[in-house]
């Protein structure tokens, strides 16, 4: 019950006037810094970009940590490394601060989906534009939060206040088991009242997330009787893998339901098959002559909720079993994000979001539309808290893409936000729950 109480005890509504007018006084301090160091912000943001950081880089990840690890010990934050050898990754950055009120998780990731060979490596700017890998997914995110931080502290508030930060190594590809990957998330997520994701939700910095849809990935081997091409489809050979591979994936086009999404993403086929799933990619080969014997598909499963990703499984293990004559196929299924749902809580943080928007004339701030947005660690986190919001990182464009593009200028806004969101949820001259 009192956990309840405590975002009601953070609405302005129920402050005496002293109050909302410290806490006014305070926002605009923090308005103020984010401005004043915005530049170092942005050259924050080149530093880390320009340091390799995709999932399988271990060494990249670890020296992106290392860089904000120095920013929030220098912040009086306790700071530690989880290693990932327990799951298969770099692991993850953990920053702690003792206080009083409601406990906040900040979640971000050091990781991209841009390993040491894509050719997309550097952080180019032209104006208030910038490119490189990671400046939106989610390194700007990343110093969303911290600048976040930078201007609390600057405006004496820092030192009072609970809060938990947690920088993942792994968000972009997570490590197995999930039980061992996200039980330090899980854990402060437990201990702690409510969770901001810094993620760049849809885009759109006029949106925040409430409602993510979760992931879950899927592979589907399927076997065949190799032979000449000239006995394709005669009984003792049958149709091959190729075109019972052709039959499954024509059967999951036509698997549909609202807000999902059901995608192949890669398929190998022919005589021998060589895939390296730790690095999603691999070889065939094959012959135009010969009846191929093996395929390899993988792809992935974005629900909405948790009842609609096991219907839809269950419709992917049935077109999967009426395999083609001397054909035959299995299916794997991989959990990594579940669904976060908008519940109550969430509506009201969001409710808290777009008023102190609003108070700081940064315009309003409502809902992302769920079907436009993937997952994120923040879903791992809510089902804990009071309530959960994501999406506060920069806005830009071409996430996941060599065209991954970030507006800088919504760097300061999205750090105001998110300053005097915690701000409120701490009870900033708002009154403390009890």
């Amino acid at each position: 019950m009192i956990r309840a109480l405590l975002l009601a005890a953070a609405v302005p509504a129920t402050a005496s006037g002293t109050q909302e007018g410290d806490a006014m006084s305070r926002e605009a301090q923090v308005a103020a810094f984010v401005d004043a160091h915005l530049e170092e912000a942005i050259a924050l943001l080149q530093r880390v970009v320009d340091i390799n950081s995709g999932t399988m880089n271990f060494d990249g990840v670890r020296a992106v940590g290392d860089v904000f690890r120095a920013e929030l010990d220098a912040l009086g934050f306790r700071t530690r490394w989880v290693p990932g050898d327990a799951f298969g990754r770099a692991g993850h950055l953990v920053a702690e601060k003792p206080g009083s009120g409601p406990r906040l998780l900040l979640i971000g990731h050091l990781d991209t989906v841009f390993e040491p060979d894509s050719p997309f490596q550097r952080f180019q700017r032209d104006g208030w534009t910038a490119t490189g890998p990671g400046v939106l997914d989610m390194k700007g995110g990343d110093v969303v939060l911290l600048y976040a931080l930078k201007a609390i502290a600057a405006a004496g508030r820092l030192e009072e206040m609970a809060v938990s930060v947690i920088l993942t190594g792994d968000e972009e590809s997570t490590g197995a088991p999930l039980s061992e990957g996200r039980g330090e998330l899980r854990r402060l997520a437990e201990e702690s009242h409510f969770a901001i994701g810094v993620e760049d939700g849809d885009g759109d910095t006029g949106t925040a997330v409430i409602a993510r849809r979760g992931s879950s990935s899927w592979e589907i081997e399927v076997g065949g009787v190799r032979a000449h091409s000239s006995l394709i489809h005669k009984p003792e050979v049958g149709a091959g893998a190729i075109f019972e591979a052709g039959r499954i994936l024509s059967a999951l086009h036509g698997i549909r339901d609202e807000g999902m999404s059901l995608s192949a993403g890669l398929v190998l086929g022919g005589t021998s098959v060589d895939f390296d799933r730790a690095h999603d990619r691999g070889s065939a080969t094959g012959k135009e002559n010969v009846v191929p014997e093996r395929v390899v598909i993988t792809g992935d499963l974005r629900p909405t909720s948790q009842a609609q990703l096991e219907e839809v499984r269950q419709r992917i293990r049935e077109a999967v079993a009426a395999s083609l004559p001397r054909t035959r196929a299995e299916v794997r299924f991989r959990d990594s994000y579940p669904p976060m749902e908008a519940t109550t809580g969430n509506r009201r943080v969001l409710a808290l979001l777009d008023q102190a928007s609003r108070d700081l004339q940064l315009g309003p701030v409502s809902a992302a539309p769920i079907h436009q947005l993937g997952a994120a660690d923040v879903s791992f986190a809510a089902p804990h808290v009071e309530g959960a919001i994501d999406g506060l990182g920069l806005g830009g464009r071409g996430g996941h893409t060599v065209a991954e593009t970030a507006d800088l200028r919504t760097l300061a806004l999205q750090a105001k936000r998110a300053a005097a969101l915690m701000l409120r949820l701490s009870g900033g001259g708002f009154g403390e729950g009890d």
